[in-house]
């Protein structure tokens, strides 16, 4: 009884492959069929399944899938723009060698194309879906005969090489697996590109077609092998030295290079997260949506917000052409005749931008000339204006537009386009940027319309009315208010704060000034300084800050507080600019620039930096005691101490670090760190109360670079010359003065910056070192005041 059991079994185990060949990696039959749904092929580690999967009711593509994901993830399909039915349906593998795809009726729908081969060559064929994702075809002799790697469809597999005759394809859309608009290839350039092709027009886009230069993005055109490759690690290299790596390069994970359904082409991790398996994107080609082409149509604005995300809008006049496709854009409501150039005019949309179908390119063009150059052509449609850096000044370009494709609304755009729209019933806005503004809808009828234009009218009048009699008297009282107390009436008609007297510049004013930003002087967290030439042709130091959430009436009111700090040792602003996102301070030009650059040239003799040091004492004592608001520097450091053409200090980027009012108990209220590492007091990292004291750490740290000419965080050498290791200036300072108090040695000689050595007052670099290190105390209570450290440099009995 036993016997016949065990011979039973083994009948059964040589059987089962016989039976369920076709759900394991390699078919070795001559079929797989649509009907049944155990019909395909599964890698030999599981990770990949080729079969027929679903793609509607009724249709079904021939594809392989990752099967890891609680959705399966498709890779590649052969059949994509041509589904079968569920009846009848099969992939063959035929005797010469190709691979077909029939439909219930027995008609080809997809079949690969191979060269034709010998009877050798076909003999033994065998289908097998390989651990990579690689479904091969090949014969007795492993020769492969055609592979999926070599026609991938919208995704890139590691191992998987993308060449000169292949390229990916996006999908339709989200859930719809056709052939979409974009496409990944290499050009003739022998560039790796992305491409829009639409309906009627296409463009590159990737990499930025507005660079000068393709050597500008990285690439070279230099290649002819035209190849790119992704490993198993996340990195991706291209023969046109484009290289990129994964967030999470090395980690051992299922990947993907997928040029997505939008256009972008993003690289994705496999992840798990509580128990669930799901795609990360670890790269991707361009972070601003907006700028990929196509996705909103010839007349259409795409505009971006990390909230919302993507979204497309007609212009003013337009309505949506399709109502269930946007890649088809909008059509106008409206005709405009090119006989009369007077029946038209134009809308300013701030911020938009439309790339490409420029009739020409006129340089140095005013507003009006390139109105009256558009306007004498039928096929304008509008024209960019937008200002640009010129060769030795800066400009206003114009672009007249016979198409308006690829548009985008960006704050960051430095340039408006002026729509041509009828002249008739224009809105008398200029700047319509706001989202409403950019939508198609207008359904009011005239006579509803008409209707509420009357009401509208009367009751602007009847308001206008009334506020106009408050406003006489106010505009007299305060007029003979003025002419009493001030000896300068027009400070506020030439756009000035009147508590402070600074100027208020427009952006354009300043733009000029710098010469469109070109001369950098200065950078840091906070912003970018520019030297300028104001109207006045006063040399000017123009800061224009990092865009920021601040609004305008905080800016404004900080810039005000601002004005009322008046001290000989600190840096003086002449005036602001604040327009939208633009946030710009006009300060003095300081000769010498700053005391981190001059401390590495020999320009600072013991006594200069002496005169700095008491200077810039000064300047800060008066931010933390003298002046009506308690303020905070909160990042003093050499980069921030400018000297002027006699090489006295002043302080600055003090203006917007911490305004606080004398009034208030508890200065500690910040929100996130602030200052530069070295210079940063032990109160930022141990999140302990934040007070002036922390200004008087940075100013100790100073002392001791003027002193020794070494950074905050410096590499010493041990007496034996052999070991080195990074120690802080701090450190270093007290364990030279703990030895030289040992053996008697002036420590100072030690520590002092060797473009002083023999040439310096002794006693004072002694005071200085000294005072740095009361300044420099862990403790921020065993710390002087900044007035406390004016008075002990003020004793020393030669000042």
């Amino acid at each position: 009884m036993d016997i016949s059991i065990i011979i039973l079994l083994l009948c059964l185990l040589q059987t089962l492959p016989l039976s369920s060949s076709k759900t394991l990696d390699t078919l070795r039959g001559t079929s797989l069929s649509v009907d049944k749904p155990s019909d395909k092929l599964v890698s030999e580690n599981g990770e990949f399944s080729a079969g027929f999967f679903t793609v509607g009711d009724n249709a079904f593509c021939f594809s392989i899938w990752m099967t890891r994901p609680s959705v399966p993830t498709i890779v590649w399909m052969a059949n994509r723009d041509d589904p079968v039915d569920g009846k009848g349906s099969k992939l063959s593998v035929l005797k010469d060698g190709k691979l077909s795809i029939t439909n219930s009726v027995g008609t080809t729908i997809w079949t690969t194309k191979i060269a034709d081969l010998t009877t050798s060559e076909t003999s033994n064929l065998q289908l097998q879906l390989m651990n990579t994702g690689n479904l091969v075809l090949h014969n007795s002799t492993s020769d492969v005969i055609w592979q999926s790697f070599d026609s991938p469809t919208d995704t890139l597999l590691p191992q998987q090489t993308l060449t000169i005759v292949s390229n990916l394809i996006s999908n339709r859309g989200q859930g719809v697996h056709s052939s979409g608009y974009y496409k990944l290839f290499f050009d003739e350039d022998n560039v790796l590109h992305l491409l829009f092709q639409g309906p009627k027009i296409s463009s590159l886009y990737w990499p930025d077609p507005s660079l000068e230069d393709i050597s500008d993005a990285g690439r070279s055109i230099y290649n002819t092998s035209r190849a790119a490759l992704l490993d198993s690690s996340g990195y991706f290299w291209s023969s046109d030295f484009l290289v990129f790596k994964a967030t999470d390069y090395g980690a051992v994970t299922q990947r993907r290079l997928t040029l997505d359904h939008d256009g972008n082409l993003r690289l994705y991790s496999l992840k798990e997260t509580n128990g669930s398996w799901d795609w990360v994107v670890t790269w991707q080609a361009i972070s601003e949506p907006c700028r990929i082409h196509g996705i909103c149509g010839p007349n259409g604005v795409c505009t971006y917000d990390h909230v919302s995300g993507r979204r497309c809008s007609c212009l003013q006049g337009f309505r949506m052409k399709d109502h269930t496709d946007w890649t088809y854009g909008c059509e106008p409501e409206f005709s405009i005749s090119c006989k009369n150039t007077d029946e038209s005019s134009f809308v300013q949309l701030a911020h938009v931008e439309y790339y490409g179908s420029d009739i020409d390119f006129l340089v140095n063009f005013t507003l009006q000339l390139c109105q009256d150059y558009c306007l004498n052509m039928c096929n304008c449609k509008g024209f960019q204006y937008k200002f640009s850096l010129g060769t030795n000044d800066s400009v206003y370009n114009c672009y007249p537009k016979s198409q308006l494709i690829n548009g985008r609304h960006s704050p960051n755009f430095d340039g408006d386009l002026y729509l041509r729209v009828p002249r008739a019933g224009l809105s008398n806005s200029k700047t319509p940027d706001d989202e409403s503004r950019l939508k198609c809808s207008d359904k009011v009828s005239k006579q509803q319309r008409s209707t509420y234009e009357n009401k509208t009218v009367k009751l602007l009048l009847w308001f206008a009315t009334a506020v106009g009699g408050v406003e006489v008297t106010c505009i007299v009282l305060v007029w003979f208010f003025l002419l009493k107390t001030s000896k300068h009436p027009d400070l506020a008609a030439q756009g000035y704060l009147m508590t402070t007297r600074f100027k208020r510049f427009s952006f354009d004013e300043l733009r000029k000034a710098t010469r469109g930003f070109s001369e950098v002087i200065g950078q840091g967290a906070g912003g970018t300084v520019y030297k300028g030439v104001l109207p006045d042709q006063r040399i000017a130091a123009i800061k224009r800050l990092n865009e920021a959430n601040q609004a305008e009436a905080e800016f404004l009111a900080e810039v005000n507080t601002i004005g009322m700090l008046n001290h000989m040792y600190l840096i003086e602003m002449w005036g602001y600019c604040v327009e939208g996102k633009h946030k710009l301070l006009v300060y003095e030009y300081m000769e010498h620039g700053s005391l981190a650059e001059n401390l590495s040239s020999n320009a600072l003799d013991w006594k200069k930096r002496f005169e700095i040091a008491v200077g810039s004492a000064k300047g800060l004592a008066y931010l933390h005691e003298e002046c009506l608001e308690w303020v905070l520097h909160c990042d003093v450091k050499p980069q921030n101490i400018l000297l002027d053409a006699d090489y006295q200090p002043k302080v600055a980027d003090f203006g917007l670090s911490k305004l606080l009012s004398r009034s208030k108990i508890d200065h500690s209220s910040f929100s996130r760190m602030r200052g530069t590492r070295g210079y940063m007091a032990p109160e930022w990292v141990y999140n302990l109360p934040i007070t002036s004291k922390v200004d008087v750490y940075s100013y100790g740290t100073v002392l001791l670079e003027m002193v020794t000419g070494k950074s905050p965080n410096v590499m010493h050498t041990t007496n034996n010359g052999e070991i080195q290791e990074h120690k802080r200036l701090v450190m270093l300072v007290r364990e030279t003065i703990n030895i030289g108090t040992t053996t008697r040695k002036s420590w100072i000689e030690e520590i002092i910056d060797p473009m002083m050595a023999g040439s310096y007052d002794k006693d004072k670099m002694e005071l200085l070192v000294k005072v740095a290190l009361q300044c420099v105390a862990e403790n921020k209570d065993e710390r002087p005041t900044m007035n406390q450290v004016v008075e002990m440099l003020m004793s020393h009995e030669d000042l």
